[in-house]
């Protein structure tokens, strides 16, 4: 049986329907940036590294290669900042955190894409 804290939240709190993903997965992440008084999307595309917590508090950590530089961003998956999360490839991976990756560039960074029989 849930508090009634927790159902209060449930019902006012708006879900938004997100694609299901885990680590290994190339996403395309759109979300807003506030410039001064400018509200623009941006998109940040690269592969989960690692999906952690649940409920509200859940977040994902997404690393991209920007100009030979490796980039990491955690993005909380319930923020209204998120526009929309966009799965590109699903990858082939045997482990939930691909921190590996960090140290890893070129060929030996790619990751297997899986084969949809």
């Amino acid at each position: 049986m849930q508090s009634a804290v927790q159902f209060v939240h449930e019902q006012l709190t708006v879900k938004k329907v997100h694609p299901k993903f885990k680590a290994g997965d190339n996403v395309t992440v759109n979300y807003k940036i506030v410039e001064g008084g400018k509200e623009r999307i941006q998109g940040f595309r690269g592969d989960v590294i690692k999906l952690q917590g649940v409920g509200g508090t859940a977040s994902f950590t997404v690393r991209k290669i920007s100009d030979g530089v490796g980039v990491e961003r955690l993005f909380p998956i319930q923020s209204p900042n998120i526009e929309s999360i966009i799965l590109n490839k699903v990858g082939k991976v045997r482990r939930a955190k691909l921190f590996y990756l960090r140290e890893r560039f070129g060929k030996s960074a790619r990751i297997q894409e899986k084969r949809v029989k």
